[in-house]
């Protein structure tokens, strides 16, 4: 016994000394690391207040907390706030939202809420091809090659970019939010994706096999097939059935039928709310500082069905995207936007600016990162897309600030909208959908440039959520 305990420690002597070898803390270094940060009766008192209070509390800068002005010189027409609940989805909430205020624009009085739910199948439904599909195309490439990788890694998810909202909307269709309404999966989504990626990972395993067992194109297709009718189910369990037909009068602001009750497929209600396509009729534009700007980019694969658009986009100066935005909301029209939401937010008010919270002063330190360092150290990127719909203009013509729709409920912030300062709106946004209406000619060519394919594991390519 004695002789084992001996081995022991040896054992964890070398252990110890590898740790500390060329670039591990020795006992020397924490001694160092120690004395350069001798607790002060600052320190001391910040650690007791830290004890029993939220950071962001005691780092709330007071100079910045009084009340908001929330006059706004460019106001699109108010609609009604939705709700996300538990999900990611806020992709689609904010492009549905463009999509119901463009039609309440162009018929002037009528009004209608478009169902989430309908559409979130069919999202998932289409993921779901696009990964088996993609561990397909793959099958003869390694297991831990960066594009099997992916397709296992991500085979499913609730996030996503409004050119999914598009893909999908073309593809199946839209129906009334009272037709086909949430359910709890929907505005729950976390164990329902689970169960999907789980079993998405098993079939793609199995769909590798078959080809590496040498089976037949055909008979691989066939049994992805058969794989997809298993997804289906799970999603009419938990999504119910996709409705294929029904009847809906639209009615006023103020809920009073304004139009016969008439009968609807969902490609002919989409047709009655959108017009027609909406392919073709934008440009998404986004600011990256890492990167050559007017120039255009696609990330791989970053596509919500196989057979989709991938995520392209014209970057652009911070000053060139406010241009585009303030010309599409002076015509009334409001626009896709995605930001770092969780960036200097005072939740409470619903109010963003970059002096929000003074957590320099707080720890004694500074956080002087610049945007393009942020994103290229997974610091900053976009994370939750919500609908722009208004802007403050000083008498140059010039942001003061910006409002958006939030997908957070009516009960949140500024009647579920978000109020975010000029400078905040240029360190944290990220991405605008524009109608090409709005876009000039120079940078309507920039964006018909051959784009240069970058991949979707960057730390700005998340999907919004």
């Amino acid at each position: 016994m004695k002789h084992q305990l001996t081995i022991l420690a040896a054992a964890l002597c070398l252990t110890a000394a590898a740790q500390t070898n060329g670039g591990g803390i020795s006992p020397e270094m924490l001694q160092q690391i120690r004395q350069q940060q001798a607790p002060t009766a600052s320190d001391r008192a910040l650690r007791n207040a830290l004890a029993s209070n939220a950071i962001d509390q005691l780092a709330k800068n007071q100079a910045n907390a009084g009340a908001l002005n929330t006059y706004f010189s460019v106001e699109t027409k108010k609609q009604s706030i939705t709700d996300q609940k538990s999900s990611g989805r806020c992709w689609m909430f904010s492009g549905l939202n463009v999509l119901r205020s463009n039609f309440a624009r162009r018929t002037d009085s009528l009004t209608v809420s478009l169902s989430q739910d309908y559409l979130f199948f069919y999202d998932q439904l289409e993921k779901a091809n696009l990964m088996l599909q993609g561990v397909i195309d793959t099958a003869k490439e390694p297991i831990d090659a960066q594009r099997v990788q992916f397709f296992f890694h991500h085979p499913v998810s609730d996030g996503g970019t409004f050119c999914g909202v598009a893909d999908l909307a073309e593809k199946y269709g839209l129906v009334p939010a009272d037709v086909q309404p949430e359910t709890y999966s929907a505005e729950n989504t976390s164990k329902m994706a689970a169960l999907l990626k789980s079993k998405l990972r098993e079939q793609g395993l199995e769909l590798r096999r078959m080809i590496a067992d040498g089976k037949k194109a055909k008979d691989v297709q066939k049994r992805k097939t058969e794989m997809l009718g298993d997804i289906y189910r799970m999603l009419v369990i938990t999504l119910g059935q996709p409705v294929s037909e029904f009847t809906y009068a639209f009615r006023d602001k103020n809920g009073k039928a304004q139009t016969p009750a008439r009968r609807y497929t969902p490609q002919e209600f989409y047709r009655e709310i959108v017009g027609g396509p909406i392919n073709g009729t934008f440009i998404m534009v986004m600011n990256d500082p890492r990167r050559p700007y007017y120039k255009t980019y696609e990330v791989e694969l970053d596509r919500h069905t196989y057979d989709g658009h991938n995520w392209k986009y014209l970057n652009l100066p911070m000053e060139d995207i406010e241009a585009l935005a303030i010309a599409s909301l002076r015509d009334g029209r409001k626009l896709y936007s995605s930001y770092d939401v969780g960036k200097q937010l005072d939740r409470k008010r619903g109010f963003a600016d970059t002096e929000n919270f003074d957590y320099g002063s707080l720890f004694g330190t500074t956080f002087s990162m610049s945007k393009a360092d942020r994103i290229s150290t997974f610091d900053s990127g976009s994370t939750h897309a919500m609908t722009l719909t208004a802007v403050d203009l000083d008498a140059a013509g010039q942001p003061l600030k910006w409002k958006v729709e939030n997908s957070w409920g009516s009960s949140w912030g500024q009647q579920g909208c978000l109020i975010m300062t000029a400078r905040w709106f240029r360190e944290y946004m990220f991405r605008l959908v524009v109608n090409k209406q709005y876009v000039s000619d120079k940078l309507l060519r920039d964006y018909e440039q051959k784009p240069i394919m970058v991949m979707p594991e960057d730390p700005l390519f998340l999907m919004d959520e």
